[in-house]
């Protein structure tokens, strides 16, 4: 192992933009798995490939089980087929989810402009109320709310 890369729990979150705790958490659930030299954590070119896939596979919104699953077959895969069907079948779960979120945004963006409008022809009604609506509006705009 002497000659092997090896990375500091700091090094890994500095180039992650993680923080340790996180990359410990990752470790608590079987997700990297350093060696150790006394109480120091050591990890090697492995966990660190181990800690990018679980970090991209969290910007896919996969779960951590699934990220588990797909790292233990990726380590040691004597056939990658498997595993890349397996991929697959997780990416085709994944964006059918995103596929209805989207269509649940859609459908709710849509509600919102329907609201919109008739708040707004019903206050067509009504200078006084059309102006104080405009003037409630810009207020939480601009802070934010």
């Amino acid at each position: 192992m002497a000659s092997e890369q090896i990375y500091t729990i700091t090094e890994l979150a500095r180039d992650f933009d993680v923080t340790p705790r996180a990359i410990r958490f990752y470790e608590d659930q079987g997700l990297l798995k350093p060696s150790r030299a006394g109480r120091t954590r050591i990890y090697s070119k492995s966990d660190r490939t181990r800690l990018k896939l679980t970090l991209r596979g969290k910007r896919l919104g996969l779960s951590l089980a699934e990220i588990k699953e797909l790292l233990e077959m990726h380590g040691g895969v004597r056939n990658p087929a498997a595993q890349l069907v397996r991929f697959l079948v997780v990416l085709a779960d994944r964006r059918e989810a995103l596929e209805q979120q989207r269509e649940d945004i859609e459908a709710v963006l849509g509600e919102i402009a329907m609201l919109e409008k008739q708040c707004s022809e019903l206050l067509g009604h009504d200078a006084g109320g059309a102006a104080a609506a405009r003037a409630e509006i810009v207020r939480r705009m601009r802070s934010g709310a």
